[in-house]
């Protein structure tokens, strides 16, 4: 009975049934470059979570930030085999999902249509210990309803760590206009959340 067990084993190894447990990273990229379906699948079971949390901070909505989840696994699988293997491979999948939510709001104007608000903010002081009253999940959702221009700067800088004049030269805008972009954000986000706690 072992035997036949055994047989049985290798017989499933030799045509390819037994799934591959890709033990480490450098093991599932070479599976994902060779277009293994276990590969991809277990790379998205890994990272799809995380990626769709950052797409709906750039989408604003639920369904829009699908599509860039469902777009941006696709250029990742096209392009994993250009992955030098140096720095962080999540950093490298976050630029590709960040110019993916980019290449979408592109799409429909988002990033020419800013809503204007300066009127309508007016002296807003600094909240210490504001944001920790806040869940993350509050956060997230307080920064995906933010104006599209004021959110997808505030995401690039705050968040994924983009300089200035690396959001001037990807949004096509000034390194001013960055800045100014990303200061109405703050105020912004300051008057939300002194209004939540206000109203607790």
């Amino acid at each position: 009975m072992q035997q036949k067990m055994v047989n049985l084993h290798l017989l499933i190894t030799e045509m390819g049934i037994q799934r591959r447990e890709y033990s480490t990273q450098q093991e599932l990229i070479e599976g994902c470059i060779k277009r293994e379906p276990t590969a991809q699948r277990k790379l998205y079971e890994i990272y799809a979570p995380r990626m769709l949390t950052l797409a709906s901070r750039y989408a604003g909505d639920r369904e829009r930030a699908k599509d860039i989840l469902h777009d941006g696994f696709i250029t990742l699988f096209n392009k994993i085999d250009s992955y030098s293997g140096t720095g962080s491979f999540e950093g490298w999948i976050r630029r590709i999902f960040v110019n993916t939510a980019l290449m979408s709001l592109r799409k429909v104007d988002i990033l020419r249509n800013t809503e204007e608000i300066d009127n309508a903010i007016g002296e807003i002081s600094d909240f210490p210990g504001a944001v920790e009253t806040m869940s993350s999940k509050e956060l997230m959702e307080l920064i995906a309803s933010m104006p599209d221009g004021f959110r997808i700067v505030f995401n690039m800088y705050a968040i994924e760590g983009y300089s200035h004049q690396e959001i001037a030269k990807e949004l096509n805008i000034s390194e001013g206009s960055s800045r100014s972009q990303l200061s109405r954000a703050r105020v912004w986000l300051q008057e939300r959340i002194k209004r939540q706690n206000e109203g607790e």
